[in-house]
């Protein structure tokens, strides 16, 4: 695998029509979940990626194992849970503004992964390992198999790409912050947002954010600055990356994740930092045209199409 990740997929369930839940009768299923949706953007760009987790011994655990295989993952080292269920999340829509999301996974299958269930010839067999700071809200042992996954990369020369990934209903931020900027002192790629630099280092500036995390050991810093784009620094060489604009985004849930797929396609590439920002930047543009968490990662050809750099032949 040139990347390996893991984390918690859930079953997503996305209402078909907007409104309070209560008056919402009809749903369609997909899957959601921060890493295998960055497993999954990197496979549609071409890449070799693995993804494991636990997942209950239930049909929805088999569902998202199989939708995730099918997308071109690796899912040969997921691990199958006999005494805990797969996780479940509910969308409630409303016009114009992002859903709400309500999580149904206290004491689910993947938050009950263990460093048992680590193969570490699986990690140390990649390029680079992703993490995201949802898997470290899940539990006690969540938080350990994610700091034992990152030390064992970084002793076997594995680049760790880090994504905060903030998620205040999962944990409050005065346990989250000594926890998030812990493994981003170990990260070689960070991929924070304005928001999360407010709530980590008291800045929403992108150069001082990118400052801060450059201070504490960080190689590459990329932070999100959503449509205008991103502000990527390294210790010798920084610089904004103007956006995509999308008029009308459908949902905006995604976007995060195809950005940092999009940027570490580009440092599989050995792209330079302004190559790995643009196609980031498209990436995650791309994922708000289409309902749904994964369901608009581009492929190659169409990220490519997107940004001008490949001709497009309507008929």
């Amino acid at each position: 695998m040139e990347i390996v990740t893991f984390g918690e997929s859930m079953v997503l369930f996305n209402p078909d029509t907007t409104g309070p839940l209560r008056y919402v009768h009809h749903f369609n299923k997909s899957i959601a979940g921060a890493e295998s949706n960055v497993a999954i953007a990197l496979a549609r760009l071409g890449h070799d990626v693995g993804w494991f987790s636990k997942i209950g011994d239930d049909e929805f655990g088999r569902y998202i194992k199989a939708i995730i295989r099918g997308e071109g993952v690796d899912v040969s080292r997921v691990v199958t849970d006999p005494h805990n269920n797969t996780g479940l999340l509910f969308k409630e829509r409303f016009a114009h503004v992002n859903p709400n999301v309500y999580y149904y996974r206290k004491n689910s299958a993947a938050s009950n992964i263990t460093v048992e269930d680590l193969d570490f010839d699986y990690i140390k067999s990649s390029k680079i390992l992703h993490v995201t700071g949802i898997t470290l809200a899940l539990s006690p042992s969540a938080r350990e198999t994610v700091f034992k996954a990152v030390e064992f990369a970084k002793a076997n020369n594995v680049l760790v790409s880090f994504d905060p990934n903030i998620r205040l209903k999962l944990w409050r931020i005065e346990e989250a912050r000594p926890t998030l900027l812990e493994v981003a002192k170990k990260a070689d790629i960070l991929f924070p947002g304005q928001d999360e630099g407010k709530l980590l280092l008291g800045t929403e500036d992108p150069k001082e954010i990118a400052k801060g995390f450059l201070g504490m050991g960080c190689k590459i810093v990329a932070v999100k600055l959503g449509k205008e784009g991103c502000y990527i620094a390294k210790k010798e060489e920084d610089e904004f990356v103007t956006g995509y604009i999308v008029e009308k985004p459908e949902d905006t849930v995604g976007a995060g994740d195809g950005f940092a797929a999009g940027f570490l396609s580009g440092i599989l590439q050995n792209f330079s930092l302004r190559e790995c920002g643009q196609l980031a930047n498209a990436v995650g543009a791309m994922a708000t045209l289409v309902r749904g968490d994964m369901e608009g990662f581009p492929t190659l050809q169409q990220v490519q199409r997107f940004m001008g750099t490949e001709e497009h032949i309507d008929r």
